[in-house]
């Protein structure tokens, strides 16, 4: 436990990134998931549209420092690949 008032801070500043974290990042896998599943089902038109939602959430993911640029573009790079193979 800490025990400085500087400690205490920023035990509470990391409880908060933590949440907002989990959040970012769980909606990144749901919107990747999304994708997929289109990808599976054989759906060009859902894929399609899926992997533009994708593009839009991890870019924006990126400019809130959630994912650094790279990430977010193999990310985007993958999915469209695999949408432009259906």
């Amino acid at each position: 436990m800490a025990n400085h008032k500087s400690a205490e801070k920023r035990a509470r500043q990391t409880i908060v990134k933590t949440e907002r974290n989990r959040f970012y990042k769980t909606r990144i896998k749901n919107v990747t998931k999304t994708v997929i599943a289109a990808i599976e089902a054989a759906d060009k038109e859902a894929a399609t549209a899926a992997v533009k939602t994708a593009n839009k959430y991890l870019h924006h993911c990126v400019s809130k420092g959630i994912l650094k640029k790279g990430t977010a573009a193999r990310k985007v790079s993958r999915l469209q690949l695999a949408v432009n193979a259906i």
